[in-house]
């Protein structure tokens, strides 16, 4: 990707950052040397600060990149453990602590979420992943699965009511009760293995090819 910045600076991408640095500092001082001197020498001179400028840029911004890539995927891995264990608190902390967030972290945010059963919040940070990063599948089918549960949820809510042992009556209590399952997902054993199911699904997405 980064051949011919490489070749401009005669370094490799398995040379450290210090070697590099040195290697960049050592032909820019040689080329403010020779860019004084009349002529072609010092035509050539202007240009290749001009390139090894460039190239030494361009190879720190991809490093730094990939660093902080590498380190959001560790700390990822870490929140994906947390979630496994329950401990939504500090899933949650190490989650606030990222500076840059990426369509990763709006899908473990959703994830957390979804575990305090906030589904509208949890539905966002979904929307907003796949926003960011449209051609990971994993957010689209973790989406599709989390409007499935609450589609069903709306529709068992919607049964239960006909069945007549909601008081059509009493407006306010139904309201509560409706709106008290749309935001917790409801507290049936049924509700809640869909709960299970989803979570396991949207986790075991990262177990399966998420930390790029």
């Amino acid at each position: 990707m980064l051949d011919k910045e490489y070749r401009i600076l005669g370094v490799s991408e398995s040379d450290s950052d210090e070697y590099i640095k040195a290697k960049y500092l050592e032909l820019k001082n040689k080329y403010q040397e020779e860019r004084f001197i009349e002529g072609e020498v010092g035509n050539n001179a202007a240009k290749m600060l001009t390139e090894i400028e460039n190239a030494y840029n361009q190879i720190v911004f991809t490093r730094s990149q990939r660093l902080n890539a590498k380190e959001q995927g560790s700390k990822l891995s870490e929140v994906d453990a947390l979630i496994r264990s329950g401990d939504l608190y500090k899933a949650q902390l190490l989650l606030d602590e990222f500076d840059e967030r990426n369509a990763e972290w709006h899908y473990y945010q959703s994830v957390v979420f979804y575990k305090k059963n906030w589904i509208n919040e949890s539905k966002k940070q979904l929307e907003i992943a796949i926003e960011m990063d449209p051609s990971t599948e994993k957010y689209k089918t973790a989406l599709n699965t989390l409007n499935e549960r609450v589609n069903q949820s709306a529709s068992a809510n919607d049964s239960w009511r006909k069945s007549g042992n909601a008081y059509s009556d009493d407006k306010e209590s139904t309201q509560t009760v409706t709106s008290g399952e749309s935001q917790l997902g409801g507290e049936s054993c049924c509700q809640w293995c869909c709960d299970m199911i989803i979570c396991n699904t949207m986790l075991n997405c990262f177990c399966n090819g998420c930390c790029r």
